[in-house]
């Protein structure tokens, strides 16, 4: 792969003062139709061997472009607040919105190579990361991005003259680090590592671009021309068409409904609930406070039927935490910001820290659910999101997120006693809107799509836990008895 990055490019002077005018002012209206149509974000990700020019290219591209619709970020070493939150999450927050441009140099594949060459990870290790980033690429590019990967090269030869260069003024010294020259002596190993990743990485939807990089006006031309062409592919393309989403298939993807499987006549007794409910509390306490804890975080996702007692759940949980270490995330329709990033975007920003507790009041399984149903998503788009929510759950948990999801059940007839109940009661009525009503028209379509959402995504990592919710007590008890054994088998 890097053989043809090796022949010697170059570009004389005069040709290159020539070419630069002509290019500047193609990329320039390029990104004002990206900006204009503001359907697609463009990501670009500088990628390449020390001394090869990333940061030169990411300047260059912010002068001959309009930088106010530029967000480059330097992804150096994390720094405390990314350490505590899984890897991606600092890639996550830093995507550009539909319109802009986003420019990553020190990318997602920073780390792994690294981490590779200096035998931190094995070669298996290496192949799952890989695996990973194609999938988030994937739904990248499934999300509308246009992704450019360019990877620059130097030889091993070319990469010591360029460090000695810069070495030899005091006006770039500082760009040569001890860690740049211990990279150089492990180039064979880099170049080895670097070729496999490519490899296995280079897809038709994100393909890598090797650009030499010896020569930088050789460089410079082809980036920008490579970033112009990759533009100009993608604005030919005719604006997506917005359709809703076919009905819901007439059965679950399989035959079993394991909501109707559940014994909704579940009761506690109230002295049996008021004793052992503030023992729980207590048990969920010391857990959070254990020494232990603070290498884990947890994600607490509640889900169910309307007026299915999720608040409720969630004030008994929250009751036994410390204020200061959790926060309870209610989740609406997306707005605007929200709209213009991919789906799970939103969802990331809300990922706790080590050490703290986030509480999803409603979660991303709104697209599987609400979106599915009522058609705001295309099939293609929430038969996808079943596997993007996998590997955005296992990400959490291979990071030390405990992740517990609840199903919260009623029967139709308990639903409409407490929506009876709540217009009755004036400090409720709040909770009952036109919407509650209507959904109830389409019960069963809900009731096939949780199926679904179970039978896809409760995984050992994050398995589901349906719980049968008629009766309050019941529901509350169950909810912290399985949050206590899921961070008690964590820590």
């Amino acid at each position: 792969m890097f053989e043809s990055a090796e022949l010697g490019h170059s570009v004389a002077k005069r040709e290159y003062t020539k070419q630069v005018p002509a290019l500047r002012s193609a990329l320039l209206d390029a990104q004002m139709h990206v900006l204009e149509r503001a359907d697609f974000p463009v990501l670009l990700l500088s990628g390449g061997v020390d001394g090869g020019g990333k940061g030169d290219v990411v300047n260059l591209l912010n002068e001959w472009m309009d930088p106010r619709h530029i967000q480059a970020h330097a992804m150096g070493k994390p720094s405390d607040e990314e350490l505590a939150r899984p890897p991606m999450w600092r890639f996550w927050r830093h995507l550009p919105p539909k319109g802009k441009t986003g420019i990553f140099f020190g990318s997602w594949y920073t780390a792994p190579i690294v981490d590779r060459v200096y035998a931190r990870i094995g070669g298996a290790e290496l192949t799952r990361t890989l695996a990973e980033i194609m999938r988030f690429e994937r739904m990248l590019v499934d999300e509308g991005a246009l992704v450019v990967k360019i990877w620059l090269h130097l030889s091993k030869k070319a990469q010591r003259k360029r460090f000695e260069k810069l070495e030899s003024s005091p006006a770039t010294a500082w760009r040569v680090t001890k860690q740049d020259w211990s990279n150089q002596r492990h180039y064979d190993r880099f170049r080895e590592v670097s070729e496999r990743a490519l490899r296995e990485t280079s897809t038709a939807e994100a393909p890598w671009i090797v650009v030499e990089a010896t020569d930088e006006r050789y460089r410079n031309l082809t980036v920008g021309r490579t970033l112009l062409d990759a533009m100009s592919r993608r604005l030919e393309r005719k604006r997506p068409v917005v359709v809703r989403a076919a009905p819901p298939p007439p059965a679950p993807i399989d035959s079993r409904n394991v909501i109707e499987e559940l014994d909704l006549s579940l009761t506690l007794a109230q002295a049996r609930y008021d004793k052992k409910l503030p023992k729980l509390q207590g048990r969920l306490n010391a857990l959070v406070r254990d020494k232990s804890f603070r290498d884990h975080a947890i994600v607490v996702v509640f889900e169910g039927n309307d007026a299915a007692g999720k608040g409720g759940a969630i004030r008994r949980v929250t009751r036994s935490l410390d204020a200061r270490h959790y926060e309870v995330c209610p989740v609406a329709a997306p707005t605007e910001e929200e709209r213009a990033q991919p789906y799970l975007w939103r969802f990331w920003r809300r990922i706790p820290r080590l050490g703290r507790v986030a509480i999803f009041d409603r979660s991303w399984y709104g697209r599987v659910l609400v979106e599915r149903v009522e058609g705001f998503a295309s099939e293609p788009d929430w038969m996808r999101a079943y596997r993007e929510i996998v590997d955005f759950e296992h990400a959490l948990v291979r990071s030390g997120i405990v992740v517990v999801k609840f199903w919260l059940a009623i029967s139709k007839e308990e639903q409409i006693a407490r929506f009876r109940a709540r217009e009755k009661t004036p400090f409720k009525r709040f909770k009952i809107t036109e919407e509650d009503w209507r959904n109830r028209s389409k019960w069963d379509a809900y009731e096939r799509a949780v199926c679904d959402m179970v039978d896809r995504t409760s995984t050992d990592l994050s398995p589901w836990n349906l719980v049968e919710a008629n009766d309050k007590k019941w529901a509350r008890v169950k909810i912290l008895e399985t949050l206590c054994d899921a961070v008690a088998a964590a820590i």
